[in-house]
């Protein structure tokens, strides 16, 4: 902000020089140098005024603003040159084509300032308006995933790579939640605010704020998918539901549970190891201890252990909708 400051004070100084310039060069427009001055110093200020009212007003939004005057001049064209007007005379065709001109500019800046890559993909099937060196590989994140916070971990080490994209309606979802008057539901917000930074701050991959948005669409997911398939992008989400209808609608998708579930160790009958029972079971005798990644296990006669290291051996597996229940028997107890 302040290297643009100088360059504002640089632009508003050579604006005074050259109204002094022109005072001593065309002394029949300006006969004074102060008021050469004063007249450079006004026009250059009046510029910086309409930068600083523009703040926001970014390339991509010129550009769609360019297009649509473009297009909303060559519809003015068109009806000016029709046999519409026929009879009119000299003075009414200018007032007419004035109005038309400035209807149809107008309407077609808003137009295209309002829309999006599909839309413009409707009117030019084969003119995605991508950049050449657009990365390869755009990982789209959604609100779970963020407060979930393991996509960092996989990001640091070097397990994922490209383009991190988070839309600004789910930069909105966030900060509502970490506005919440419920304090556990604040948390999560806040635990999610805290892992946009941290992703931020990663020097191996980008983050990019996306403010693409789709008035229509209502549910953040629905969004989601949407821009999921406009960008070309791989959804990163823990959201079950909203992998099945990312599916549906052709678009790729990660659920980090489901990447975490395929890379948990596989266990088999026979495997001896030690882990410390936690609580008593669900049948008479048992102990129940938990693996590091959360896999429960049944430990016969580990009931008057609870609170202990022991060592068990697996005798079998059971394969459940929340996971895998592991069943082990007590081979010895070592001291906490």
């Amino acid at each position: 902000m302040r290297s643009l400051w100088v360059i504002r004070i640089l632009f508003l100084s050579m604006c005074v020089m050259g109204g002094y310039e022109i005072s001593q060069v065309r002394p029949e427009w300006v006969n004074n140098g102060g008021y050469g001055m004063l007249i450079g110093f006004g026009l250059g200020g009046v510029c910086v005024a309409i930068d600083e009212m523009l703040k926001g007003f970014s390339l991509r939004a010129f550009s769609a603003a360019t297009f649509g005057l473009f297009l909303g001049t060559v519809v003015a064209w068109m009806i000016t040159h029709s046999d519409l007007f026929e009879g009119a005379d000299t003075t009414q065709m200018r007032v007419v084509r004035l109005a038309l001109f400035l209807s149809f500019g107008y309407i077609g800046m808003v137009l295209a300032m309002r829309s999006n890559k599909e839309d413009f993909s409707l009117i030019i099937p084969y003119v995605r308006f991508s950049p050449q060196n657009k990365p390869e590989n755009l990982l789209l994140l959604d609100t779970s995933v963020i407060i979930d916070g393991r996509i960092a971990d996989l990001i640091e080490a070097n397990f994922i790579e490209g383009l991190l994209v988070v839309p600004r309606f789910v930069l909105t979802e966030l900060q509502q939640i970490a506005d919440s008057n419920d304090p556990v539901i604040r948390a999560r917000g806040r635990r999610g605010l805290e892992m946009l930074t941290r992703l931020q701050q990663n020097k191996r991959n980008e983050m990019k704020i996306h403010d693409a948005d789709f008035p229509e669409e209502t549910e953040v997911d629905a969004k989601l998918v949407r821009l999921a398939k406009v960008l070309g992008a791989k959804l990163y989400t823990n959201d079950y539901n909203l992998g099945k209808v990312a599916e549906l609608q052709s678009v790729t998708y990660v659920n980090l549970n489901e990447l975490a579930n395929a890379l948990k160790p596989v266990i088999l009958p026979g495997e001896v190891f030690s882990l410390r029972v936690v609580r008593e079971g669900k049948d008479k005798g048992q102990g129940v201890g938990y693996l590091n990644d959360g896999t429960m296990v049944v430990i016969n006669n580990a009931q008057s252990m609870i609170g202990q290291q022991v060592t068990v051996k697996v005798i079998s597996l059971l394969q459940t909708g929340a996971g895998i229940i592991i069943f082990a028997d007590l081979i010895t107890s070592v001291a906490a």
